[in-house]
């Protein structure tokens, strides 16, 4: 529930409801201006996902992005990556990758579009630890939003659920709302 909704925080607190968790932030962005510049670092290319068998090094970084102190054996393998892409709203050129030269997927960025809202959420933004720092996150979602600009995309969503995410849709997205789950335990 949106933070500014007084009226129903107080109704939920009457009824024996209370806050759970940290606020969600609800970044977006309108599309009908001009977006930040945002180029691969020397050693990179932004790209569109590849083929089938780069699922494999896709699903390695995501892996790495978001599970960077587990054990490389806790790993379960690329098949889930199919389920990503049979999604109805996946796109392939929307799901942006970038790549060092030996061919490692290095960040990524997908975006899910509807074309009769015509607006996007981006679901999955990651980047391999070692990479990090170098503006590879910030460069592959501008490319996925430059892409949605072109198709006829009017405003991007995603959601920010902690201080990294947070930070990195501030400076692509900028507009937030906030809300908190609530939860009753019986």
């Amino acid at each position: 529930m949106h933070r500014d909704d007084i009226q129903r925080q107080r109704t939920l607190a009457l009824r024996g409801y209370s806050l759970y968790g940290h606020p969600v932030r609800h970044w977006r962005r309108d599309l009908d201006g001009p977006l930040p510049e945002a180029q691969a670092p020397p050693g990179y290319t932004i790209r569109a996902m590849g083929d089938a068998g780069e699922f494999p090094a896709r699903s390695w970084a995501s892996w790495r992005a978001f599970h960077p102190d587990e054990p490389d054996e806790d790993y379960e393998g690329w098949e889930w990556y199919r389920n990503v892409q049979a999604g109805p709203l996946y796109r392939r050129d929307l799901d942006i990758v970038a790549v060092t030269q030996g061919g490692e997927v290095a960040a990524f960025s997908t975006l899910w579009y509807d074309d009769v809202t015509r607006s996007a959420v981006c679901v999955l933004v990651g980047t391999v630890p070692e990479h990090q720092r170098r503006g590879l996150g910030r460069a592959v979602v501008l490319e996925g939003l430059r892409r949605l600009q072109r198709m006829g995309g009017t405003r991007a969503l995603a959601n920010g659920y902690d201080p990294p995410a947070n930070a990195l849709y501030d400076a692509v997205l900028g507009t937030a709302e906030l809300s908190d789950c609530w939860l009753k335990r019986w």
